[in-house]
């Protein structure tokens, strides 16, 4: 098992989760996380800290697709480790449905 960040991350983006990661397997994009499923220890804790619960375990159903999408993108973009600001759309755009196909941007975040 591991664990995926799936659509509800995007344009919000809180950042809880990375600070409790104890492998350090967030990366970063410009309006969205994903996480390395290689690297993911499948402990867990990173769950509840996700106030958009946006982070899914793969062996729910249909996930195959995200962790798909956490690999790329995890190999893509550089690793967060430490707690940023939500975006401004966070509250706003939390919970709205098809936001891969309407705001996903491809783009690397910052990172630490």
């Amino acid at each position: 098992m591991t664990y995926v960040v799936t659509d509800n991350c995007i344009m919000c983006k809180y950042t809880d989760c990375v600070e409790v990661c104890p492998v350090d397997c967030f990366y970063e994009g410009e309006n969205t996380l994903v996480i390395h499923p290689d690297e993911c220890i499948d402990c867990g804790v990173c769950e509840p800290e996700c106030p958009a619960d946006a982070i899914r375990p793969d062996t729910e159903p249909d996930m195959e697709s995200w962790v798909e999408f956490n690999r790329k993108y995890s190999e893509l973009w550089p690793v967060i480790t430490r707690k940023k600001d939500q975006m401004d759309t966070a509250a706003e755009l939390d919970g709205v449905p098809g936001k891969l196909e309407k705001y996903f941007s491809p783009e690397p975040g910052q990172g630490d």
